[in-house]
Order: C-alpha cells, then structure tokens, then sequence
C-alpha cells in the first residue's frame, strides 16, 4: 500500500513538471519576442549583438541628430553619455518624441545602425523606463528631476 502512494506521488510530480515545460515552450513559441533584452548604447558600440538579434535600446535622444526625411522616414541618434548609436525608423512618431528626451526603441542592428520597428517615448515629463535610468547613472548622465512643489 505504502508503495503504491510513493508511486503515484512520483507520478504527479512528474507529470506537473512535463506540464511546466510545455507550457513555458508553447509560451516562448507563441511569444519569441516578448523575450527581448534592453541594452544601451555604450553596451552596443562595445558589443554589437547579431543582425538576427531583436532588442530594445534606450537612452537620451541626442541634441541635433534628429532629421525628417521624405515621408515617414526619421533618423536621430540614441546617447547615454558614453556613446551614440544612429538609429533609422519609419513610422509615427509618438507626441512626445523630442531630442534631450528619453526614448526606448525596439528593433535590429543592421549594418552599424540600429533598425527600430517601434519608437517608445516618456508619457510625461518625469517618467522614464528604470533600465535608461540605470544606464544613464552609470554613465554619470542622468539627473534627477525636481521634486514636484507640495500644494495645499
């Protein structure tokens, strides 16, 4: 009897951990690019990842690079003090897309640029993503914003 209980304890445990595993692969399948790494531009220009490889870079929008080409087409570089990196993306621009303003983009390096399929930008004039931050700390960059004036 005691064998038989030890069996099927086993037997659930077992099964339980086949579920988790198929339940993460059908996760990563369903989702590869919910999976995707942040990195910013200093780590890039010392490690360019593969033009394969879908990331998200984010940092300062650097003063002066921001240039409109014909029809959707934007370029501007992305800075965390220590490098830039060029980045090229068509689309809209989000409202609050500026130089000096944080952004985080989502795409592909190819060839020295970066690529972005997806332009992300603070949604207002204290918030920025943790990851462009902590980057912009090391980077002796980042400053922190005023405190926001107590009202009665």
């Amino acid at each position: 009897m005691k064998g038989l209980k030890k069996q099927r304890r086993i037997q659930i445990i077992v099964l339980a951990a086949v579920a988790m595993a198929a339940s993460f692969g059908a996760f990563y399948y369903a989702a590869p690019d919910a999976l995707q790494y942040f990195r910013s531009p200093s780590e890039v220009a010392e490690k360019a990842p593969g033009p394969n490889e879908t990331f998200r870079i984010g940092g300062l929008v650097e003063d002066g690079s921001l240039v409109r080409g014909q029809g959707a087409a934007i370029t501007f570089s992305v800075t965390d003090g220590g490098a830039a990196i060029p980045v090229r993306y068509e689309g809209v621009l989000p409202d609050l897309f500026g130089e000096n303003e944080g952004v985080v983009a989502t795409g592909k390096l190819i060839d020295g640029t970066f690529e972005a399929t997806e332009i992300l930008a603070k949604h207002d004039e204290t918030y920025m993503p943790k990851e462009v931050i902590d980057a912009l700390k090391e980077q002796g960059v980042y400053v922190e914003p005023d405190a926001a004036p107590a009202t009665n």
